[in-house]
Parts: C-alpha cells; structure tokens; sequence
C-alpha cells in the first residue's frame, strides 16, 4: 500500500489517460491522488519512493521496426516519435544564443532580410522604445515588401496572450495596431483567451490577477525557415539584462513549418485583433468566454492535435525517403556533391503541453523520463520560479538520480521589488524552496539533490529546464539535455546530449492552465560544447 502511495502521482495520471470522457471520475481520481501523495507520513516516504519506477509503466516503444541506414538506436528517446513529429537537422544549423542583447538583435536582423512569412508568438509585447524598435522593423520591412519590384507575398501572423496583452491603456494591442491599420491583408494578431476565464469570474477578478487563471506561453520566433526556440518575451528586459536560453535554427524548413502550423492553430482558436482595437472571432469557432467550454476545448483540441498528426506523418514520409531511399549521403559526401541537406545528425522533438484542451504530452514524457532516471544518472533542473507539481516532487525525491537544481535567488526574480501582493512573490517561492530542502534533509537525500541559487548584479533570470544524462548512455557518450541554463554547470567531458527547448516554467499562474510548447533535442558530442559555454554568471 505504502508502495502504491508513493508511486501515486505516475500511476494515477497514466490511469487518467485511459478515461476519455470521464472528465469527472478524472478529477476525482486526481483529487485522491493528491491527498496520497500528502497525507502520507513524510519521514517513512523514503524507501518507498524508490519503488516508483518499477509501478510505472516502461517507456513506450517505437511503433516503427528498425532498420539497417537509419540511426535507429542511437538515443534512448525515439520512443518519443511514436507521439510527435520527429525532425532530422544538420548540427551546424543549431546554434546557440547568449545574451539578452545577441537575441534581440538577430530577431530585428532575421526580420530585415524576411521574404515570405514572420511568426512571433509571445506572452505579450511590451511598450517600450526596444519594443518600438521591434514593431518599427516590422513596418519597415512590411513596407519593402510591397515597394520591391517584385513584390513578396510577405505575412506576418503575431500569436500573444489577450489579458497580458491588454493590461493598461498602453499595451501590446495599442502597439500593434499600426501595424494592423497599415497592412491589413498581411497582419495577423491573435489574442488567446483562457476558456476558463468565463462569467462572473470573468467580471469579478480584476487586471494581473485574471492572468492567474490560464495564459498563451508559447514562445517562438520565426522568419522564413529559421527559428528562434526561446523563453523569452517581447519585452525591454529580455533584450538587456533578464538572463534566458535562446537556441536558433537555421534554414530547418519542416521545423519552420510545424511551428508556423502550430501557431497558425492557436490563433484559430484565439480571438483576432482589429483596426479598431477590437477583438472578434474567427469565422465558425466558438468563442472562447462566450461559448460552451467543453464544445470550445474539443475544438480547438482537434485542430492542433490535426498539426501534430499530420507533421508526424510528413516527417515519416520523410524519414523513410532519406534512410531507407538511394540517395543517402555522409555529412562529408553531401558538402563535397555541393548538396545543402547534409544527413541530418540531431534530432528534434517538439513536446505540446495544453492541458486545457486535454494536450498533455510534455506531461507523459517528462514524467517517463524522470520515472526512468535510475541510479548514477544526473538530472540538472533550472528554474526562476522553483514550484513543483506534487508527482514531479515525488519523482524527484523518490528515484536514485542525483539531482542539481538551479534556482533564481530572491534579488534576481523578475517580482522583486514589485508594488502590492508581487511584491511578495520572491519571498514565497523562498518558502517553497524551505519547505522542498527541509523534505530532502529529513530524507537523508542532500548529498543526491543540490540546490544553488543564481545572481548577479542588475539582472534577473528567467531560464528554465532540465539536463538529464543518464548512467548507461554516460559510458557510451550519449544523454541528453533539457532546455534551460547550461552555463551554470560546466564539464569537460565528451558526452553527447539530448536538449529538450522548453519555455514552460512554475510560474504564479497554475503550470496546467498554460499553453506551452517544449522541444526535446538530440544532439552530438560536438555541438554539445557549445551549450556547456553558454555564458552568464552563476
């Protein structure tokens, strides 16, 4: 019983896949579920713990059969194909970003030399004279696009969130209606509205506490066929001293175009700016606050689940034209022939977590993953906002992996300082930090999980993720790590990694209200060097 208890978390959110429809015997069994996972007597929880991975499922398989020319079997993560696309890409086209300022001017570059589409979906576009600096890049290039002699089919489509981008008389709807005005048939801006922001409540919860209730965090910014993979907003601090993880993809066409359809679904499902500054919906969807939740949220489930769906069946096609047709060529052989698509050597999957359309997907695999950190592996977690769910806790405390865990010191959160109850924020995440190290110490567990905080003068820090190298890929030179702040842990050996790009964080907001994309990444051993010198200070 105590055993069952422990593994609780893993084992009732499995179960909660196999209710389709049963959304209330699916809230019941959670609600059980977390009042195991508390009640239960702390200092007997330990040995328990250790029982979890082998209550919880194995990591699911391949549906695919190997073959001889593919690098089947190269990492421990192709599983992961069986639940969303996978993208094959040249290591030379990833490259990482290190700075706030890098990252804003490769944004403002990527946007000049623009020809067919810019994708820029945020939390929300500040007011600020760098993000004027933004918009006016925009117009300018919009403005060539309709002047050159042969004019391109240029469009820009901006996906942000409608109650962070509409807090104040000045905000991000203010900004972006010039824009609007002046080229109305290449300008899209969509406003996602939480459908669980809905009549009294609605009415009653004022500006900044609202956002509390569910947000668009999905961070991508996108021009042609090169991506920008980061956390960051739209927003004057993220471009000077608020320190992130921006990972740019270079000339990767699928992945540009995943992400664009992606983006181009949320914003079906999102309301649409006006010239006027009003909002409407698009034509045949229900509306967000208005209509019927549960017909909204099977909606737009549908219509990004169809993204997903269809990607992953390109990306098959794909797969099985490059490994298994007559044209397969080395790095080496293909930059000799002149051809520009090398064989690809890292390996991207995105990870969709939208939980208020029944999206759970970065939830399965995370918790697959860290179910499967077994003895000598080391999972290193970064975060501005350290507040675990009750089964990432457990699995944290109830598995044998050592754990490093990079928190941002109270000086460095982006609430520091703020008026009002934020104001208080920094301090309660130091309680939960308290409250987590306390957990560990009584369990015997410090010298397996670290804690460390960030700081550094003048800046804050924002970067989230997780860096996972497991024991057997560690003899091998393999592991694979999670999107977040590598400069903080530096190493000098050769391992390969695996890095999943994640913008989802712990924030105030509740993690299962968010929209967020993750993306998981499978690098070599050379490319790894350049993520174990990210810079910054920790």
């Amino acid at each position: 019983m105590a055993a069952a208890a422990a593994a609780g978390p893993v084992f009732w959110r499995r179960l909660l896949g196999l209710l389709p429809g049963r959304p209330g015997l699916a809230a019941l069994l959670g609600r059980l579920s977390d009042r195991l996972g508390r009640s239960r007597d702390r200092r007997r929880r330990s040995p328990w713990l250790l029982l979890a991975p082998l209550l919880s499922p194995a990591v699911p398989q391949a549906t695919s059969p190997p073959c001889c020319l593919c690098p089947e079997g190269v990492h421990r993560f192709q599983w992961i194909r069986s639940l969303v696309p996978e993208f094959g890409v040249c290591s030379s086209h990833v490259r990482v970003l290190s700075s706030p300022a890098e990252f804003f001017q490769l944004m403002k570059g990527q946007i000049k030399v623009a020809k067919r589409r810019v994708v820029m979906a945020s939390l929300y576009l500040g007011t600020g004279p760098l993000e004027q600096e933004l918009v006016d890049c925009l117009e300018s290039t919009l403005e060539e696009s309709l002047q050159a002699k042969f004019p391109s089919d240029l469009k820009v489509s901006i996906l942000l969130d409608f109650t962070r981008g509409s807090r104040g008389k000045k905000n991000s709807r203010t900004m972006l209606l010039p824009l609007l005005q002046r080229f109305p048939e290449q300008v899209r801006v969509s406003l996602f509205h939480t459908p669980d922001l809905r009549g009294l409540l609605r009415l009653l919860v004022p500006e900044r506490f609202n956002e509390t209730i569910g947000l668009q965090h999905i961070k991508v910014y996108l021009f042609d066929n090169s991506v920008i993979l980061s956390g960051a907003n739209l927003s004057d601090s993220y471009f000077t001293n608020r320190q992130d993880r921006y990972v740019f993809l270079q000339d990767c066409a699928e992945i540009a175009d995943f992400f664009t359809e992606l983006v181009d679904a949320v914003g079906d499902v999102s309301l649409q700016l006006q010239g006027d500054n009003t909002v409407q919906v698009v034509d045949g969807m229900v509306h967000p606050y208005k209509g019927d939740r549960a017909a909204y949220c099977k909606a737009a489930n549908k219509r990004v689940m169809d993204v997903i769906h269809s990607a992953r069946t390109r990306q098959q096609m794909l797969h099985a034209q490059t490994f298994h047709g007559d044209s397969l060529l080395t790095q080496e052989e293909a930059a000799a022939a002149g051809d520009r698509r090398p064989a690809p050597d890292t390996w991207i999957y995105p990870l969709i977590q939208m939980k208020p359309f029944e999206i759970q997907i970065d939830e399965i695999v995370t918790e697959t993953l860290l179910t499967e950190a077994e003895r000598g592996a080391r999972v290193y977690l970064t975060t501005g906002y350290f507040n675990l769910t009750q089964a990432y806790m457990d699995l944290v405390l109830g598995t044998r992996a050592e754990y490093q865990i990079l928190l941002a010191s109270p000086e460095v959160n982006g609430f520091f300082g703020a008026k009002g109850v934020a104001g208080a924020i920094p301090a309660a995440y130091v309680h939960i930090e308290r409250q987590f190290y306390s957990e560990v110490c009584s369990l015997g567990q410090q010298e397996r999980v670290q804690l460390q905080e960030y700081w550094r003068r003048g800046w804050t820090f924002h970067a989230k993720g997780m860096w996972w190298l497991a024991s057997g890929l560690l003899q091998h030179g393999g592991g694979f790590w999670w999107w977040g702040a590598a400069h903080s842990w530096r190493s000098g050996r050769d391992w390969a990694s695996c890095t999943v790009l994640a913008p989802a964080e712990h924030p105030p907001c509740p993690w299962y209200s968010i929209l967020s994309p993750m993306v998981l990444m499978v690098l070599p051993q050379a490319q790894w060097g350049g993520l174990e010198s990210w810079g910054g200070e920790g």
